[in-house]
């Protein structure tokens, strides 16, 4: 039986962006649920479609049933360790974790200034809390950079590249210049990279193609 994942809206859903990717990089099959975000019907519908939680995303694995994006993750990388969502180095896996739980946990004026919208276009006038936030991300991004060689987080793709990739789409959305919060480079062309990945592209192209 083929898994299947409960998501939000894509154009807007970076939570379900990040295990997307993950699920996607194993290359095993699965279908989507798509959860219909913003309506005061939005909780009663993923709770009927199988969320505990009655949030998305939510994985579910013949009778497994996994639901945060962190937690399906980790998840996707025991079930299937051939993906290699985690680097088999464990200094390598302990930095690509931390900077994943930090995500998930942190810049909260980042999430909520610049909300994930891939149809938006603009430039904004950041609050300093949230260039706070974006100063830590290029210091975190170019530190692991340096460290790992590139060209992804960890030298290779893992779960870590996921969780950031809704950053870059937020970078592009809102016309942020990276150069403005310390970067000399690396991370916006990590940015960049991160868009020009294909199972992003796919997801961009099918999000954009559902909200026209």
């Amino acid at each position: 039986m083929a898994m299947e994942i409960l998501i939000g809206d894509k154009v807007w859903s970076s939570w379900s962006l990040r295990p997307w990717l993950a699920l996607k990089r194993t290359g095993e099959p699965f279908t989507e649920i798509p959860i219909a975000l913003h309506r005061e019907t939005t909780g009663e519908a993923a709770a009927k479609a199988g969320s505990p939680s009655g949030l998305v995303p939510v994985l579910r694995d013949g009778t497994v049933t996994v639901w945060d994006s962190l937690a399906i993750c980790e998840y996707l990388a025991e079930r299937f360790p051939a993906a290699k969502l985690w680097p088999e180095d464990v200094a390598a896996r302990a930095a690509g974790r931390s900077a994943s739980a930090e995500m998930h946990s942190g810049f909260a004026s980042l999430r909520g200034e610049c909300s994930m919208d891939l149809g938006l276009k603009t430039h904004a006038d950041l609050s300093p809390a949230t260039g706070a936030d974006l100063r830590r991300i290029v210091a975190l991004w170019s530190g692991l950079l340096g460290r790992f060689g590139g060209p992804w987080l960890l030298g290779d793709w893992s779960i870590a590249d996921a969780f950031y990739t809704p950053v870059a789409t937020r970078i592009r959305s809102y016309g942020v210049s990276l150069s403005d919060h310390g970067d000399l480079g690396p991370a916006g062309a990590y940015a960049e990279r991160l868009l020009e990945q294909p199972d992003f592209i796919e997801w961009e192209e099918a999000a954009l193609a559902a909200a026209a």
